[in-house]
């Protein structure tokens, strides 16, 4: 457990903005042979790729996905219909293989890392396995947070702990792809507060069911984050109200990302907890978010205004709520085909196919001649 009160150094975060490549992206996406825009949303997200990497040709190494795992004192309170004991259960299936992202890594190829950034109990010995699969990492920060309905979830030193374990995990991985995940029962009540204080959303708006609470529990829940909300009122700049209100996985992303978007890698970012993360990144960093590829929406109420808030299109809306990076894994062909049709689409020029020629009752055709 890291009990030293360490201080935060932010990593330099540059715009991606580049009118000249953009427009040779643009030129380059203009000329394949289609017509223009029809590759819908693909397109900017080809774009936005080259941006980041700096080039009008994409290359995606090592792709590796971080799921960091934190419990929540709030769970105290009846927030969650599952146990605390399932975030430990589930680290330890997941280091086993046997979670849905373990499946989905694998589909895609995705280096698996699991984070325990604050997991109320000692993991298992025989939990981090042989490491041929999983590589399994412990910066625990705490035993979970403490309860906010209390006092501050966090301490600032732990705040700044867990930002800066996060910097570190980042600079350990391979490849220039990487995605975020989360295990924590409790964590939808942060990643609530979070969006609910940084951006200015009503309380309400921003509570979901989490897990799968009833309608008693839901009314329950909202009751408790009103108090934590009122209590915390004084929390408003972004670190304070990380402290207050967050978790230890929700820091550790933080400075995950952060220091991913630094080495200007692509970031895949899950659902709700991530963008909760991502939110928060951005605002010690508002360039951060050029790196940031938000790959579906979730059934959590409160992600649609959270992506509002962000700017941010997700790729996909499959309705899933599960966390674990497993939306970013299902998101990934999406990627890997922007990319590859950036890369290896021939030109109307090299393919010798006309261009597409004006309609003087419609305007530009929307198919080739």
């Amino acid at each position: 457990m890291n009990t030293a009160a360490p201080s935060l150094k932010l990593p330099p975060v540059a715009s991606t903005a580049n009118p000249l490549l953009e427009a040779q992206l643009r030129h380059a996406l203009d000329n394949k042979t289609k017509p223009l825009g029809s590759l819908g949303r693909l397109e900017p997200l080809a774009m936005q790729l080259g941006l980041i990497q700096e080039s009008t040709h994409i290359e995606l190494r090592q792709p590796q996905i971080a799921v960091f795992a934190a419990d929540h004192g709030l769970t105290d309170e009846g927030v969650s219909a599952y146990p605390q004991a399932v975030t430990l259960q589930m680290v330890i299936n997941m280091a086993r293989g046997g979670a849905a992202v373990n499946v989905l890594a694998r589909q895609h190829g995705f280096g698996l890392t699991v984070v325990d950034a604050g997991v109320a109990a000692q993991l298992p010995p025989e939990a981090a396995g042989d490491g041929s699969e999983v590589n399994l990492l412990l910066r625990k920060i705490g035993f979970g947070t403490r309860n906010m309905a209390r006092g501050p979830a966090m301490t600032g030193a732990q705040t700044l702990a867990a930002i800066n374990a996060g910097f570190d995990v980042v600079q350990h991985l391979g490849g220039n792809v990487v995605a975020f995940g989360e295990m924590g029962i409790g964590n939808t009540s942060s990643a609530a507060l979070l969006l609910s204080r940084l951006c200015a959303v009503q309380l309400d708006d921003a509570v979901g069911r989490g897990a799968g609470l009833n309608d008693a529990q839901l009314d329950h829940k909202l009751r408790v984050l009103f108090e934590v909300s009122r209590r915390h009122r004084a929390a408003q700049a972004p670190l304070a109200v990380l402290t207050a209100m967050g978790g230890f996985e929700i820091a550790m992303m933080v400075g995950a990302m952060l220091q991913a978007a630094s080495e200007r890698r692509v970031i895949l970012v899950d659902g709700f907890i991530a963008g909760a993360a991502a939110l928060v990144a951005r605002s010690l960093r508002p360039a951060a978010t050029d790196y940031m590829v938000f790959t579906h929406r979730s059934a959590e109420v409160g992600h649609r205004l959270m992506l509002i808030h962000l700017q941010a299109q997700p790729l996909l809306d499959l309705e899933m709520r599960l966390g674990e990076g497993s939306g970013a894994m299902v998101a990934w062909p999406l990627v890997q085909s922007a990319a590859l049709l950036l890369n290896e689409m021939a030109s109307f020029e090299t393919a010798g196919v006309s261009h597409a020629t004006p309609s003087p009752d419609h305007g530009d055709m929307d198919t080739m001649v």
